[in-house]
């Protein structure tokens, strides 16, 4: 089996982790990112994929971590890079996405975070300190 692989972008303001979810599966968030199209570079794909999804520019990349998880609404294998981001624009839902949220890792979000999200992402970022901080 083929695994679905997908860029994505940690996006950290005030201790707070940015969220998204789709509108195929709105009690489900995720990181806002996608997959990459033939030939795309991982940057590239963030900076189409925030522009379509959240109208917003991503800004100072860098690689956080590989996530290989299973993907929440697809089921299958998936392996997901993962990069910090800070953004230029105010992000809000379009194409595809229902809604967006912010979350500390400790919220009313948690049981809603797909699993790559809330078991490998948030304590990566809980552990380097970017989330619960400042409020």
């Amino acid at each position: 089996m083929d695994v679905l692989r997908v860029v994505a972008a940690a996006v950290v303001d005030r201790g707070r982790l940015l969220v998204v979810s789709k509108q195929a599966a709105p009690d489900v968030f995720y990181l806002p990112g996608g997959k990459p199209e033939a030939g795309e570079e991982p940057e590239e794909t963030l900076a189409r994929e925030l522009a379509e999804e959240l109208g917003v520019t991503p800004h100072d990349l860098a690689l956080l971590d590989h996530v290989e998880d299973v993907a929440a609404l697809e089921g299958v294998p998936m392996r997901m890079t993962v990069f910090t981001a800070g953004v230029s624009g105010d992000p809000r839902p379009a194409a595809e996405l229902a809604a967006l949220g912010w979350t500390d890792g400790r919220d009313a979000y948690v049981p809603r975070l797909a699993p790559a999200v809330r078991d490998h992402v948030v304590p990566l970022l809980v552990r380097a300190g970017a989330l619960g901080g400042a409020a």
